[in-house]
């Protein structure tokens, strides 16, 4: 079996046959970490929860003053209600938001699993809606009253899908930007990345990672040292972690280290082979931009 086309999936299980906690994320298309492999990707998610709260925050303020000046005989504790009850809901469902673009990323591979949104914003929209108004109800039935939700969830989807759209691209948005402000203010350092497998955490460089390769339900880490290491994620999010810092995906299965490339030669139809040291890595055709780039056209 060839290095291109090795699958080492190791079976791994707690001895009482329960599944783990990283194994249910590992079923949703994740790392066992739900909040990413390392520590750019947490304020990744962070950084645009707390944006999202503050804009929300601005959003539903101002929303109670136009009501409050359109219909002035309601006074200002009902539509405070209404649209705390949004905010308070938005906030608690962010992370639908945040799985989901874990699943797909928007530069991630195959773009099919963009497709992943579409429902991903009708289940966002269900939750928010649904919280909402179990907050008003119970906020009513505290004052004495009864609330009684005057839309319909149609009134409301095109607004939650709109917001879901936001709440994607802000996370993708602010990530990059960490991305790259890491790489600003680290100049000729040896940026690091955590290898994780359920307890078990290595830090490598990214200096010694040569490449990266799909293992069925893992993803495997070819090391300059010779090291083999695994970690369970799919590869897009890896790519999605590791665009911009030196990495290219130059096949369905495989990331590569650019500055760790030694050679490039044509393979057969319009397909390569990236030599890196002895690692002999495939690069396809369909991936024009990681030829062009790797080849410094």
């Amino acid at each position: 079996m060839s290095q291109s086309d090795a699958s080492l999936v190791p079976a791994k299980a707690s001895r009482d046959g329960s599944r783990r906690i990283g194994d249910v994320w590992q079923w949703l298309g994740i790392s066992g970490d739900p909040l990413g492999t390392n520590g750019t990707t947490r304020r990744s998610f962070w950084y645009a929860y707390g944006t999202t709260a503050v804009f929300a925050g601005v959003v539903n303020l101002l929303n109670v003053l136009t009501i409050r000046h359109d219909r002035p005989r309601l006074g200002v504790l009902e539509p405070a209600i209404w649209e705390g009850s949004s905010w308070l809901s938005l906030l608690a469902f962010f992370w639908i938001a945040w799985v989901f673009w874990r699943l797909a990323p928007l530069r991630g591979r195959p773009s099919w699993r963009l497709l992943l949104h579409i429902p991903g914003a009708l289940i966002y929209s269900l939750a928010h809606v649904g919280g909402f108004i179990a907050l008003r109800k119970f906020a009513y039935w505290a004052l004495g009253s009864h609330y009684v939700f005057g839309e319909n969830f149609l009134y409301e989807l095109p607004k939650d899908a709109l917001a879901y759209g936001l709440f994607v691209g802000g996370i993708a948005l602010v990530g990059h930007l960490l991305r790259q402000q890491q790489l600003i203010h680290t100049p000729g350092q040896s940026l690091t990345f955590d290898i994780r497998d359920g307890a078990k955490l290595t830090r490598v460089r990214l200096s010694e990672i040569l490449a990266i390769t799909s293992a069925g339900n893992y993803v495997e880490f070819a090391l300059q040292d010779g090291r083999r290491l695994l970690m369970r994620s799919p590869l897009s999010a890896l790519e999605n972690d590791l665009t911009g810092r030196g990495f290219v995906r130059t096949h369905r299965s495989w990331l590569v280290n650019e500055a760790k490339v030694t050679g490039l030669k044509p393979g057969g139809s319009g397909d390569y082979e990236i030599s890196l040291g002895t690692l002999e890595v495939p690069l396809s055709r369909r991936f024009k931009p990681a030829l062009t780039k790797l080849r410094g056209d």
